[in-house]
């Protein structure tokens, strides 16, 4: 299996956010890659860089899953934001349009507000080239399978699924999995993707929502309960032609791996109705019960178990690396699917 990883990705490093209006330390940083990379070392596995971070080619593939205006948000907001009298070093919005805006603003502030849907997406002077980089590392696993290798992995930070065709929520910026499905398209005619983090990757569901030819289907803490809150239930089954493409299992706080892995299985029997082609995993392991952001309580060993039944839907894959935060146990749990994975 190939493993991509480009340093640059350390260049987004958030000091804080706000969870539950206090400033605390941000647990998405160049921390996280850290960890994960101690993990793979464990295996005796490396990460090679991709050729390119940002390309033409690249560019192309998010246009097709983000709206041109907030591609040029994240990459200029900065300088614009610095540029307001008394403005922070930290970009981050203080008014969004609830309820729907009726015009799309101009002045920044406004343009913050429409573009992050919550406060865990702060931007630094260097968090564009940084978030880029975390977006062609899942290109570059996906140009691999493209090409012919059976399965490849992209460690991505920021990470990327509740990135919507025109909002940052949840730390995530650029959707990665969505991308990395995207271009899978270029060569299958039916891609799935299969979210097994923690959060319902309400970005995915979104770029995909109407369409019937890339499948998307997430197990996660039910959003009854749990963050993003506002979408993952199970009665969001898609619209138009994407109708009975967007499967949603949601699941009581607290859930332990049998529970997890039972339901796993019936998110699969729902993905091989698709009859998918080609499969893109969004990478979650912040399901482990030692979590900081904990809902679930899944075990390492849990991983090794999850890693088998992705392994055996036999299909090209790509392995995008969504959640999971600093703890102990993060480069364990993911040698644990790993390990499941390729022992399949």
């Amino acid at each position: 299996m190939k493993l991509f990883y480009h340093p640059d990705q350390e260049r987004h490093a958030p000091p804080t956010f706000l969870l539950r209006g206090r400033p605390v330390d941000s647990p998405e940083g160049p921390v996280r890659a850290e960890l994960l990379t101690r993990g793979l070392a464990s295996m005796g596995l490396s990460m090679t860089p991709p050729t390119e971070v940002d390309s033409s080619c690249l560019r192309d593939r998010l246009a097709r899953i983000h709206a041109p205006r907030y591609l040029e948000f994240l990459e200029t907001i900065h300088a614009r934001w610095r540029a307001l009298p008394g403005a922070a070093e930290i970009v981050a919005p203080n008014v969004h349009p609830c309820g729907g805006g009726h015009h799309y603003p101009r002045h920044p502030v406004g343009l913050v507000g429409w573009h992050m849907h919550d406060m865990a997406c702060p931007m630094t002077a260097d968090s564009f080239a940084g978030i880029l980089a975390s977006a062609a590392s899942a290109e570059a696993a996906a140009d691999a399978v493209l090409t012919g290798e059976p399965s490849a992995y992209a460690l991505c930070r920021p990470p990327g699924h509740h990135a919507g065709p025109e909002r940052a929520g949840g730390f995530c910026f650029l959707n990665n999995s969505a991308l990395a499905a995207t271009v899978l398209r270029e060569r299958h005619a039916r891609v799935a993707i299969l979210d097994v983090d923690l959060h319902h990757g309400n970005g995915t569901q979104d770029i995909f929502y109407d369409r019937g030819d890339v499948w998307t289907g997430s197990l996660h803490a039910d959003p009854a309960d749990f963050y993003p809150f506002f979408w993952g239930g199970a009665d969001e089954h898609g619209e138009g032609d994407g109708q009975g493409a967007n499967v949603n299992l949601p699941l009581p706080l607290g859930s332990d791996g049998a529970t997890f892995l039972a339901t796993l299985d019936r998110l699969i029997e729902r993905l091989a109705a698709f009859r998918p082609q080609a499969l893109v995993v969004a990478l979650g392991l912040d399901a482990h019960k030692d979590d900081p952001l904990a809902g679930l309580a899944l075990e390492t060993e849990d991983f090794t178990e999850i890693g088998r039944r992705l392994a055996a839907i036999d299909l090209p894959t790509v392995l995008v690396q969504e959640g999971g935060y600093p703890t102990a146990h993060l480069g364990d749990n993911l040698a644990a699917f790993l390990g499941g994975y390729t022992a399949a």
